[in-house]
């Protein structure tokens, strides 16, 4: 019961806010793969040392991640086509049925060359409203927001996402128990463009050599704080 009072009251809290309001339309497409990520919850058991993983469709794609973050036990919460403006209003229902040793967060659909972008500034708040929201129940577990990848798909918009890259690097150097994953560099080549053979045919997605990288660049950083 104490559980429910503090959801309802979290979720009260949540809706009162401004960029919640401007925002409320967001979630319905997702309810869907939400609510089965949910399901997982109760039938997949990990340790308290366990590290959740929250975004978009490179974590929900990322078959082999228990093996390539080993010894590190991922949990994967990552759903298809997630941007920051719906993910504040599932992030409650993703971590708070977890204990974990840290949280990381990938998501990087809020700025890709379409009509509906958000400014980078509108994206950093709203990824602090999703660290707000963890913060309520987590005060102070480590939270690791890896960087946009560079790809050949989105490049047109490469300046802006660095832009992004290096407003998610200055929030995390100010905030305690936040980081910033800067796993950027080993996907571009000797001229500066994406490493098209790290992909997979839409130029989006990684393949398995892109996620070995990705799992070398995290695990590093996790090392980093949590030995």
């Amino acid at each position: 019961m104490k559980k429910i009072i503090l959801l309802f009251s979290v979720t009260l809290l949540l809706l009162s806010c401004s960029v919640y309001e401007k925002y409320a339309d967001t979630a319905a497409d997702w309810e869907d793969e939400i609510t089965n990520l949910e399901y997982k919850d109760d039938t997949e058991t990990y340790s308290s040392d366990a590290v959740l993983f929250i975004g978009s469709s490179s974590i929900r794609r990322w078959d082999n991640i228990k093996e390539d973050l080993a010894p590190y036990e991922p949990i994967r919460r990552g759903y298809g086509g997630a941007h920051f403006t719906d993910l504040i209003h599932f992030t409650n229902r993703l971590v708070y049925p977890h204990e974990f040793q840290a949280l990381v967060i990938f998501v990087a659909n809020d700025i890709t060359g379409g009509e509906n972008d958000k400014s980078v500034a509108e994206v950093v708040k709203l990824f602090k409203e999703v660290v707000n929201t963890v913060r309520i129940k987590y005060p102070i577990v480590p939270v690791f927001q890896v960087a946009v990848t560079p790809t050949s798909s989105r490049w047109k918009v490469w300046p802006e996402v660095q832009k992004l890259n290096a407003e998610f690097k200055a929030y995390a150097d100010k905030t305690p128990n936040v980081y910033y994953i800067d796993s950027v560099a080993p996907y571009l080549n000797a001229e500066g463009t994406p490493r098209d053979e790290l992909f997979i045919g839409d130029l989006l997605h990684q393949n398995q050599k892109g996620y070995d990288i990705w799992a070398a660049e995290i695990k590093r950083e996790l090392d980093k704080v949590l030995k």
